[in-house]
């Protein structure tokens, strides 16, 4: 089967593939970005001061990213060794999608078991991550336009597909009797169990419609030899010259985009705007990111690759210093805006390029390398904002210097070499 897109032709695989990205959005908005921030010290840990509850909530989120750091590029070349990153998704999100729609049942003042179960979330929701980046090179040809547009497709329906479950989640907390439900709170915990649900059903598509061809050589010991293959990639990473610059490269980057997705609503109460007006500009962000990132992909045949990495590296840069001078809420929906034109197509042009920089039979290793960079980058960027906070007293200057990384981040891109039959 194959469905028309534009002026190509997508094979059902793709669509298959791009679907997760429909399925785990969900907890990336709704959850991660969106409501947890929020219920968690308006609900599970209102009891304790709000200097302790962003203590633990910055805890939590470092914790599952570490987790994720330290496993990525063992259980990736585990992966590899086995021929198995369709069963390993399959694990990893099982445990997104339980652990998610477990949060529905933890009680107010429960905030232990509501950060376990959080963290859990996170674990399952990133590292299906490291096999779902990995798969993409099993359904295009490596390198060419047809990976940029797989790749932003899938982030594009990752946009649309967060935002449509986003946007009736905020609807049912703003009506829950529209939905017959006594208040926002029980609203809420709907929500994570419709996350949960959301995730879990659209991840069938991937797992009917990729296929995975597996070598009839299999490893005597797949643990021993995943071990020698990580060690091995880390001693020939020199060989490897132009994937290490980028990973550094992105390492830089994509912390300042990660930190802003993370930081957005707290910065945003922070500065005295109402948690209301934060959330709609969230769903905002989310709306406009579907047609946004499919246009950006596209927009890449004519500027190429990496040009279309620092287009929107320098709306960042742009959106950092008017973020830290705003003063109005009408500013943050502008800024939501913009984000949302470049985001996606961000994230996506950077998966694209590291497949075009890596050996196709160590895929799934070294997008567990990408995603340890990607996760470890999300610990680190927080981390600077409030440590900037604290010896300055001003959040203004903290979100000011998250544009050091957005600097530094292109100024190692440029040393990127591309091959030319990749451009």
């Amino acid at each position: 089967m194959q469905i028309s897109h534009g002026q190509s032709v997508l094979k059902r695989s793709q669509w298959g593939w791009a679907f997760y990205d429909w399925a785990n959005s969900a907890f990336a908005t709704v959850v991660m970005a969106g409501f947890f921030p929020l219920f968690f010290k308006q609900y599970w840990a209102a009891s304790l001061e709000a200097t302790e509850s962003t203590f633990w909530l910055g805890l939590v989120n470092s914790g599952a990213s570490l987790i994720i750091v330290i496993v990525a590029p063992f259980i990736g070349a585990l992966a590899d060794q086995l021929g198995r990153k369709k069963s390993f998704l399959l694990i990893f999100a099982l445990l997104g999608c339980v652990m998610s729609g477990g949060l529905s049942l933890a009680a107010a003042g429960a905030w232990q078991m509501a950060m376990l179960l959080y963290l859990l979330a996170v674990v399952g929701f990133m590292g299906a991550n490291v096999f779902y980046d990995s798969m993409l090179l099993m359904v295009v040809d490596r390198g060419g336009h047809e990976t940029d547009r797989v790749s932003t497709l899938g982030f594009a329906l990752g946009y649309l597909g967060g935002g449509i479950l986003f946007g009736l989640c905020v609807l049912m907390t703003q009506k829950p009797q529209w939905f017959l439900l006594p208040d926002a709170a029980t609203a809420v915990k709907l929500s994570f169990f419709l996350v949960g649900l959301w995730w879990a059903v659209f991840t069938i598509p991937i797992l009917l419609y990729v296929k995975e061809v597996r070598s009839d050589e299999r490893p005597h010991n797949p643990l021993r030899s995943a071990l020698k293959q990580v060690w091995g990639t880390l001693k020939n990473l020199k060989m490897l010259r132009p994937a290490a610059i980028f990973l550094a490269a992105y390492w830089l980057y994509i912390d300042g985009v990660g930190t802003v997705v993370r930081m957005a609503i707290d910065y945003g109460l922070s500065i005295g705007f109402d948690s209301n007006d934060l959330i709609i500009a969230l769903l905002i962000t989310q709306l406009i990111g579907f047609p946004a990132t499919l246009l950006y992909g596209r927009a890449t045949r004519y500027v190429g690759i990496k040009t279309g990495i620092f287009i929107g590296i320098a709306v960042y840069s742009i959106v950092t210093v008017w973020g830290s001078m705003m003063q109005s809420v009408w500013e943050f929906y502008v800024l939501a805006l913009i984000i949302g034109l470049v985001q996606g197509g961000v994230s996506a042009l950077s998966r694209s390029l590291f497949t075009r920089l890596i050996p196709k039979n160590q895929a799934g290793e070294l997008f567990g390398f990408y995603n340890m960079v990607g996760k470890s980058a999300t610990v680190i960027g927080p981390v600077m904002m409030g440590w900037i906070g604290v010896l300055t007293g001003s959040p203004r200057l903290a979100i000011l210097s998250l544009l050091v990384l957005f600097i530094a981040g292109s100024l190692v891109l440029i040393r990127v070499q591309v091959p030319p039959e990749q451009e």
